[in-house]
């Protein structure tokens, strides 16, 4: 499958994320000629263990986990355990599945929500992240796809040349902050150099934990 960068937006220091930005970019990616072609949206959600009382000290379960549902891959559900460098896939009914156990329940659940675009090779995803049955806005974020390419070390150059590109029109608007690419180390989760839906879940694994961080900086992050 086409290789893929997710991205968040880094605010600068004393600043916050607010609905104009997100309207700042994209217009912006629409000023480089990215035709609009609909909606997305994926699902994530931080899970904790409802542990009996004898299962508490145990190192059997996992602390915690985040469960990740993608739009490019309806049927199925990823499942992030980063301080074991775990990715699991499984059919999407293993949500129903876990409720009915009551082995794990939703501390928080964020949607990832927003418009794509078809710029050339390239598509652009960008949209808001917010809590779910709420509008309160927890951060930006943008997916930078290129079709032509499924390879993530070959992708390298041309994926850094346009997110280059992209860094200079956006500059242009002198928005308070700018979009962050942090890279995984795709191999210590078991993941090979050709392209996969998990490789996107381990990104935003690892966006979240970025973004959990900047919040926490700034001010606590409500659950």
């Amino acid at each position: 499958m086409p290789i893929k960068w997710v991205l968040h937006w880094q605010p600068n220091a004393g600043t916050t994320v607010n609905t104009q930005i997100l309207t700042e970019v994209s217009q912006c990616v629409e000023s480089i000629n990215g035709v609009k072609e609909g909606r997305w949206k994926d699902t994530l959600s931080f899970y904790k263990p409802m542990l009996r009382v004898e299962q508490a000290n145990s190192l059997e379960f996992p602390r915690d986990f985040l469960g990740i549902s993608l739009q490019e891959q309806p049927n199925k559900y990823y499942m992030v355990i980063r301080g074991q460098r775990l990715i699991i896939e499984a059919e999407s009914s293993i949500q129903t599945i876990m409720e009915k156990l009551q082995s794990y329940k939703t501390r928080v659940a964020l949607n990832f929500e927003g418009f794509q675009y078809q710029l050339g090779d390239f598509q652009l995803r960008v949209g808001k992240v917010v809590t779910i049955h709420s509008e309160n806005l927890r951060g930006i974020v943008m997916e930078m796809e290129y079709l032509p390419i499924s390879s993530w070390e070959t992708s390298h150059q041309i994926m850094g040349e346009f997110f280059d590109i992209w860094q200079e029109a956006l500059g242009k608007r002198s928005l308070p902050g700018h979009f962050v690419h942090v890279e995984p180390n795709f191999s210590e989760y078991g993941l090979s150099d050709q392209y996969t839906s998990q490789h996107t879940a381990v990104q935003y694994a690892s966006i979240m934990a970025q973004m959990i961080a900047t919040a926490q900086s700034s001010q606590p992050m409500r659950n």
